[in-house]
């Protein structure tokens, strides 16, 4: 799905790479795109992201799993990165302070939110995982 050896890949990875926010569009109860900002990892074919229980998002995804994520574009029209695919809740998941890549991305975050990656796990305890489909942008 993301061809690094095209310019819009190779693009695409180095956002995945330098991005620490994607926007995760879940569709509502009445059929509305729902987006939420969240923190995720890439490992190549699938995102991962936590969530504090009871969020709506999980109650989205329960009903309906087809999901988008995207960043913010460059405020004039370009830079669109668009993933399309199903997202799941995870179980078997470890717990956020236990995925090394994880905590290495987001440290500076924990700080700035005044929790450790120990307490971001205890609060964010629900790993939701999105298997990218389709990947489109310019």
């Amino acid at each position: 799905m993301l061809d690094l050896g095209t310019e819009f890949g190779a693009h695409v990875a180095e956002r995945l790479d330098k991005e620490r926010i994607i926007w995760l569009v879940t569709v509502g109860a009445d059929l509305s795109p729902q987006p939420s900002p969240v923190w995720f990892v890439w490992d190549g074919e699938q995102f991962l992201i936590y969530s504090r229980p009871g969020a709506p998002k999980l109650r989205n995804i329960a009903r309906n799993p087809k999901v988008a994520l995207h960043f913010d574009g460059d405020g004039v029209g370009g830079d669109i990165v668009i993933f399309t695919g199903e997202a799941q809740i995870d179980q078997s998941a470890p717990p956020a302070n236990e995925v090394a890549s994880y905590v290495d991305r987001y440290r500076e975050g924990f700080t700035r939110i005044q929790m450790t990656p120990e307490s971001f796990a205890l609060a964010y305890t629900v790993a939701i995982r999105v298997r990218a489909a389709k990947l489109r942008g310019h």
